[in-house]
């Protein structure tokens, strides 16, 4: 098979690929994209939460890849393997090779079930579930509709992970679904977090805290899942406080769990990434430091930003506007400035909606009379579930850049 050649190479085609390759289209017709990815399933992961909380029906996040990827555009339904920056070429699974003029990394992250010792092997039954996984959120559902009492865990990991609130927003939805069934009162909620703080950005502590509250939710800070068996309805933790270093045992009824992330194996192991494993990129430009015909979005890279949709809209017309200048030898004009929310789902009809960019700094999309990010809102709430999945399927992947225009 002779050696395929694009002006511009994608490596992934989850959200931010998409997206990035519509902006690209968008700005420049002509150009010649690749976009490389063995998925035939294409999900809108932020939907998930809304299923585990009986708001939204799972099929309604799926789509296959062949309806989404630019009719421009080439989809190579394949895997990377490694990369060859010094020759413009990235290889693939099956030994041919792709060469470009211009990369895009876009790949995501790793879900690391198997850094959970047991995990793998406990998921869907027995009361253990996820709403990190398309197959999961519905258990989520369906044990919360039918827990009446015991005791339930809610677990989070270090970070970096995607939507550092999904694990708490899983909490809230279901502690709000119990409220509602007139059974709170006969279950105990925990929530382990692996951090020391509710949230990382202090202005919305203070509402998400009243929730926490609300529903007579323990939490366990500097606490991390690394153990849990099904049968016995047994979790394991560690504590960061603890110097002996004894783990912490704990019996569920029900667990939601939020598994460890990390960087992809080939993005780990290649010449692109930092020290941690993530690819290494300017946290404006999203120019990669060694190599200025690369370029990152989404998950995969090293920013600080937090890792969610929101971000992931707002980079891509930045990576699109600065390729496409430098394919007319012009310098990054574009720039990111660290943008990321988080529609914290505190109960069923309202909305924490924190948004904030690099530095913690607070950044509301909407003016404080129509929507204050800091409290809950109905606004926010019919902004999620009403409003941001069209934006994402009619809008965002089809270059629409409705809000996240590039400075």
């Amino acid at each position: 098979m002779s050696e395929q050649t694009f002006q511009v190479v994608i490596v992934g085609a989850g959200s931010a690929g998409i997206s990035t390759a519509s902006s690209l289209l968008k700005r420049n017709p002509t150009v010649s994209i690749a976009l490389i990815e063995p998925s035939e399933d294409h999900y809108y992961q932020p939907g998930w939460t809304m299923v585990g909380g009986g708001i939204f029906d799972a099929q309604s996040t799926h789509r296959k890849t062949a309806e989404l990827i630019p009719s421009q555009a080439t989809w190579i339904q394949n895997s990377v393997v490694t990369f060859d920056p010094e020759n413009n070429k990235v290889f693939l699974s099956d030994g041919t090779s792709v060469s470009y003029e211009q990369l895009v990394v876009a790949p995501g992250l790793k879900l690391n079930w198997a850094g959970v010792a047991g995990l793998e092997d406990a998921l869907g039954k027995n009361g253990v579930t996820s709403n990190y996984r398309y197959d999961l959120a519905s258990y989520t559902w369906e044990l919360v509709q039918n827990m009446k009492g015991g005791k339930a865990i809610f677990t989070q990991p270090g970070m970096p992970i995607k939507c550092a609130g999904a694990p708490q927003k899983a909490l809230y939805l279901s502690g709000s679904e119990w409220l509602d069934q007139g059974v709170l009162a006969d279950i105990d909620i925990e929530f382990y977090n692996a951090g020391g703080v509710l949230f990382g950005v202090p202005e919305y502590v203070p509402a998400l805290q009243s929730y926490i509250d609300k529903y007579g939710a323990q939490v366990k800070y500097m606490h991390n899942l690394v153990k849990i068996d099904g049968e016995s309805k047994t979790a394991w933790f560690t504590n960061a406080n603890d110097e002996s270093d004894d783990l912490v045992e704990t019996k569920f009824d029900f667990i939601h769990v939020c598994p460890p992330q990390c960087s992809l194996d080939f993005i780990r192991d290649s010449v692109l990434s930092d020290d941690a494993g993530w690819l290494d990129v300017d946290p404006s430009s999203l120019q990669h430091k060694q190599y200025a015909n690369i370029w990152g979005a989404g998950d995969v890279t090293n920013t600080t930003n937090a890792k969610t949709m929101a971000a992931t809209r707002k980079q891509a017309p930045v990576v699109a506007q600065n390729i496409s200048n430098a394919l007319k030898s012009i310098a990054p004009s574009s720039s990111y400035d660290g943008y990321g929310s988080c529609p914290l789902t505190v109960e069923k009809g309202k909305i924490v909606l924190a948004e904030f960019c690099y530095g913690g700094k607070v950044t509301p999309t909407f003016p404080a009379w129509l929507n204050d990010g800091t409290k809950p809102t109905r606004f926010a709430w019919m902004l999620k579930a009403n409003i941001l999945p069209s934006i994402y399927w009619k809008a965002m992947l089809k270059g629409r850049e409705w809000l996240a225009s590039p400075k």
